[in-house]
């Protein structure tokens, strides 16, 4: 693709990288243009990072665990009833073994943090990634999600936050509702998006653009849809890595994606 080959990468010059949590969808997301368009218009926004550090929705693990580093780890394809092509997708990224001690430099002490020797990039990883940067020239790096605790997921994002200023992209997956179970036919044709849907994405999006981390970190009792909208929270809660690595988790969000596909949210927004 012609505009990733001239993306200017980052300098110091830049500042630091906004902290981002996007919705990643699922593997049909590459045959979605709009959405990959989406995506990519996004990163082309920014300077090309140095690397990329994502939580995602579909490793959680505790202790803390790192994927494997090494180039062109296989992918892990966690997903199942889809295309054959799909699972023979590739996203062969850069070493990422620098990164990977940088990160565990970051941690406290008495706090493990295992490097997993082959667990490579989950969808919730490669596909937004493949999305935003399709040369696969940028080292990424998995930190498993050790806890669903708002708090506690705020707190890593801050350990991350140093590494903005270094050029690093931190990046929380998920997707914005995710009631799979409760998604009909009509949902799933765009005939009719469902209320717990669209109203769970409008309280979180006010609640984003005034900063209100606690209200946020209420969602599970008082947000709107629940539990429709996030029958388990996984999905939801990659929100507090990328607020806590902001430079203030309560200054508003910018959101840079919205709308629906198949009747869940796609919203995604950066901080600084």
């Amino acid at each position: 693709m012609p505009g990733a080959r001239s993306q200017r990468e980052w300098t110091p010059a830049d500042g630091p990288l906004p902290a981002i949590y996007l919705s990643h969808g699922a593997p049909p997301l590459l045959d979605d243009g709009a959405w990959l368009r989406q995506l990519f218009a996004w990163a082309q926004a920014l300077p090309k990072p140095r690397a990329i550090v994502i939580v995602s929705a579909h490793w959680e693990d505790a202790p803390l665990m790192l994927s494997a580093p090494g180039a062109h780890t296989p992918l892990f394809y966690d997903f199942g009833g889809f295309h054959p092509r799909y699972y023979t997708m590739k996203y062969d990224t850069p070493d990422a073994s620098a990164l990977a001690k940088r990160v565990a430099a970051m941690m406290p002490e008495g706090e493990p943090l295992y490097q997993h020797p082959k667990r490579g990039l989950d969808h919730g990883a490669w596909i937004p990634m493949m999305a935003m940067y399709p040369l696969g020239d940028v080292p990424v790096l998995q930190l498993s999600m050790p806890t669903q605790d708002p708090d506690a997921l705020l707190k890593l994002g801050r350990r991350l936050a140093p590494l903005r200023e270094e050029g690093v992209l931190i990046v929380g997956s998920g997707f914005m509702t995710h009631g799979l179970p409760f998604l009909t036919m009509e949902n799933m044709r765009g005939l009719a998006l469902p209320g717990w849907s669209s109203d769970f994405d409008a309280w979180v999006a006010d609640a984003l653009s005034r900063g209100d981390v606690d209200e946020i970190a209420s969602f599970a009792s008082k947000a709107p849809g629940m539990p429709y909208a996030h029958p388990t929270a996984e999905h939801f809660v990659p929100v507090f890595v990328a607020l806590g690595a902001a430079d203030d988790p309560e200054a508003p969000a910018r959101t840079v994606i919205d709308g629906f596909q198949l009747g869940l949210a796609k919203r995604s927004f950066e901080v600084r």
